[in-house]
């Protein structure tokens, strides 16, 4: 089978993949982003390229990167008419919209009755210092938009609302959510179509529990009821291939942090032995 991988051509996750997809015997190719391109109209009707991308049986987006608004749409509605063509896409672009919009992805986490904390979202710096007030005087503010621990802070003294309400002044989004008290680890659960792998992270010395924040993996079996949880939030973005984020909590539940659509996993391979992008390619030509 043909399949385009769509990232950064340097990257670890592509190599794996190549590697993966050689090893099952297929025909990978990798695609950077700004080498896509669309064209309409004439006897050729609507095209896109490379040759390599229309030509792939399976597109497996494996980056998402940061860019100017026109691109970021560009990049989507191409990914949506390429799936438009029959061509399966993973994940699909409507699901990969979803998934980057913390809040419409967490609404609808929500709207199927998963727990989740408490969120405000608002406009305005007003909005912001009452927004606070409301989630108890201690929260995190998170970007919208964002990965890997970036731009997340805890807003636990009226001094960091007032900077974090200046920044929101400048035109962008304040997203609020209560801060969970917890013991200082959280579960990533990794779903590939039917497969789950998992670890928990543990924070060091930083509250926040990212790897790239410097947080230790370690091995770990979720209950299966937090298995499920995954999969209903992953079933409510729409999602194949799932990067589920669950906090424990000290009153003995557990909360949906976010939904990754496009997850990583060099730090959950070191701790569970499993090659993760085999499964990837095997759910990637899959019959559907």
């Amino acid at each position: 089978m043909r399949l385009a991988l769509l990232g950064d051509p340097h990257g670890w996750h592509l190599q794996q993949l190549v590697r993966a997809a050689v090893g099952r015997g297929h025909e990978p190719s990798i695609v950077a982003w700004p080498t896509v391109t669309a064209s309409l109209g004439g006897t050729a009707g609507e095209h896109h390229g490379p040759p390599e991308l229309a030509a792939a049986d399976t597109v497996i987006v494996r980056t998402m990167p940061a860019g100017s608004l026109e691109e970021v749409i560009l990049r989507m509605d191409i990914l949506g008419r390429i799936a438009a063509t029959g061509t399966r896409v993973i994940n699909h672009p409507r699901s990969l919209e979803v998934a980057i919009d913390k809040y419409l992805s967490l609404a609808r986490i929500s709207a199927a009755g998963l727990p989740v904390p408490r969120t405000v979202v608002v406009q305005r710096p007003d909005d912001l210092q009452a927004a606070w007030e409301m989630l108890g005087g201690d929260a995190v503010s998170k970007p919208l938009f964002g990965s890997r621990g970036r731009g997340i802070e805890r807003l636990d003294s009226a001094a960091a609302v007032d900077t974090a309400a200046a920044t929101l002044a400048e035109g962008r989004i304040g997203y609020l959510q209560e801060f969970v008290p917890h013991d200082g680890w959280d579960v990533r659960i990794l779903l590939v179509g039917d497969r789950v792998f998992a670890m928990r992270r543990i924070a060091t010395g930083d509250w926040r529990m990212n790897l790239a924040r410097g947080a230790r993996p370690e091995p770990f079996a979720p209950p299966t009821e937090w298995v499920q949880l995954a999969r209903g939030a992953a079933s409510a973005v729409g999602t194949e291939v799932a990067g589920v984020d669950l906090l424990p909590t000290h009153a003995g539940g557990v909360v949906v942090l976010e939904v990754n659509g496009v997850p990583g996993w060099r730090g959950l391979q070191t701790v569970c032995g499993d090659d993760i992008a085999t499964a990837v390619i095997d759910l990637a030509v899959q019959p559907t």
